[in-house]
């Protein structure tokens, strides 16, 4: 995948915050998990990471998430497939994922 290079194709990368018991107990330690596009590579995802929070990259993992099974009663389907970032920031810097109210 080539770089992008306007900025909206940098706000596009990145879907949303994979938000689960691991992932909040993670965020303690400053590390984040976002599903992303699956043609991106670590570079665009970190170019889009300081684009769209403002925030400084230390250490990106990414991993294909297999499409999994689902069943609905008599019927099965399929869960989407999806990349998955485990994104590490510096010390200084964090992301607010949660309203404060």
């Amino acid at each position: 995948m080539i770089l992008p290079n306007n900025t909206r194709s940098l706000l596009e990368i990145i879907k949303h915050p994979i938000i689960t018991d691991k992932t909040t107990k993670a965020i303690e330690d400053n590390i984040y998990c976002f599903a992303v596009e699956r043609k991106a590579n670590k570079t665009i995802i970190k170019q889009a990471v300081e684009y769209t929070f403002n925030v400084k990259v230390k250490k990106i993992n990414t991993l294909n998430k297999p499409p999994k099974k689902k069943k609905m009663g008599k019927f099965q389907g399929r869960v989407k497939q999806y990349k998955k970032a485990i994104i590490q920031l510096h010390n200084e810097y964090t992301i607010n994922l949660f309203n404060e109210n």
